[in-house]
């Protein structure tokens, strides 16, 4: 096995296309052609993190954190990101990040906490756009269910909690091989008429290779008509953070005093209480300012994040309650659910969760 085996199953569940513009992720450091030794899983990758898969016989860290995430200039050991970076490459250790590819799953960052704390009916705070594509294609009536059942195969045509979705129209297509065309229908030089079914699937965008190769590979027609469209629409599972209820309303300091219990936490910052209790529970790990007002919008009684400035508590306005539970807590999952991923999908090879907290942040 090698150790783009493991990004390629790693990318099957978390798609790098959805990560923000600004971050930096995937394979920063090593060659995607060595063969795997073993998988060291740590929230951030640092140089005692590097000795650690050193010490284990480990050659691939998957980490959370980036630990390359603007552009280095130089490599002289001068901050811990190059000494970081210089030590996995003089001990051929491969460093593979995801950070906000998982966060924009449902099931990534924000969803691992909303499931922990038990929220019900929860949906994606803030949906990510430019995450749907239409594909259009023209089949022949003879072979539509073929094609469509090709096209449901790789993943299109599920919306919400339906899937096999499609439009289909009856018509006429015309076409004229010419002298060098291998038709599968027509003649050389005469115009065709065919009965023709107009075939239309939504699917996420992360799959358009895949259908692409399935529509090309099953198609009947030497050239294949197809029309890829960018939709507005917004997909339901793909965005930051998330929103979900309480089995039962709290009142808001006891749940604040629960929430700490169940996390473990240290200390909670808060914005002022408001009487009213806690049913509503938005959560946006990581640094979440910016979902403030979102939060606001979809009703929450209270957002879970991290990395609040002084000024940002003013935004709550008396409609919300901000609870500030720190930005390693927020994200202290994760590690755990990284190691799970591919413990159910690798058995050969040790995979093995950093016995390192790193987070930087100590409480008195």
């Amino acid at each position: 096995m090698k150790i783009k085996d493991v990004i390629h199953i790693i990318e099957e569940r978390i798609s790098p296309v959805y990560a923000e513009s600004f971050d930096n992720i995937g394979l920063l450091v090593g060659d995607a052609d060595a063969k795997l030794k073993g998988i060291l899983i740590s929230h951030d990758t640092l140089e005692n993190i590097v000795d650690e898969a050193v010490q284990k016989g480990m050659n691939l860290i998957v980490s959370f954190h980036p630990i390359i995430f603007k552009g280095l200039k130089s490599l002289t050991g001068q901050n811990y990101v190059e000494r970081t970076v210089m030590k996995a490459i003089k001990h051929d250790i491969a460093i593979y990040a995801m950070h906000t590819a998982l966060d924009n799953q449902a099931f990534g960052v924000s969803g691992i906490l909303a499931d922990k704390l038990g929220l019900n009916n929860q949906q994606v705070l803030q949906k990510q756009s430019d995450t749907l594509r239409q594909l259009v294609t023209y089949v022949p009536t003879a072979d539509a269910e073929k094609i469509r059942n090709t096209l449901f195969e790789a993943g299109a045509g599920t919306i919400g909690n339906y899937a096999e979705c499609s439009y289909n129209v009856e018509g006429t297509g015309t076409f004229k091989p010419l002298e060098q065309a291998n038709p599968y229908v027509g003649k050389q030089g005469k115009r065709h008429y065919e009965k023709e079914e107009r075939i239309s699937v939504i699917y996420p965008k992360h799959l358009e290779s895949r259908l692409l190769q399935n529509l090309f590979e099953k198609h009947p027609y030497e050239e294949v008509a197809y029309e890829i469209i960018t939709l507005q629409n917004k997909h339901q599972s793909i965005g930051l953070g998330i929103i979900g209820e309480l089995p039962e309303p709290v009142a808001e300091l006891e749940y604040l005093k629960q929430l700490k219990k169940q996390l473990n936490l240290s200390c909670i910052r808060y914005s002022g209480l408001r009487s009213q209790p806690v049913k509503k529970v938005a959560i946006l790990g990581g640094a979440g300012s910016f979902a403030i007002q979102p939060a606001k919008a979809a009703g929450a009684d209270l957002l879970i994040t991290a990395d609040l400035k002084y000024h940002d508590f003013f935004q709550a306005e008396n409609s919300i309650i901000l609870a500030d539970i720190g930005h390693f807590e927020s994200e202290q999952y994760t590690k755990l659910f990284l190691f799970e991923l591919l413990t159910k999908k690798i058995r050969n090879f040790a995979v093995a969760l950093s016995e390192i907290n790193t987070n930087p942040i100590n409480y008195l």
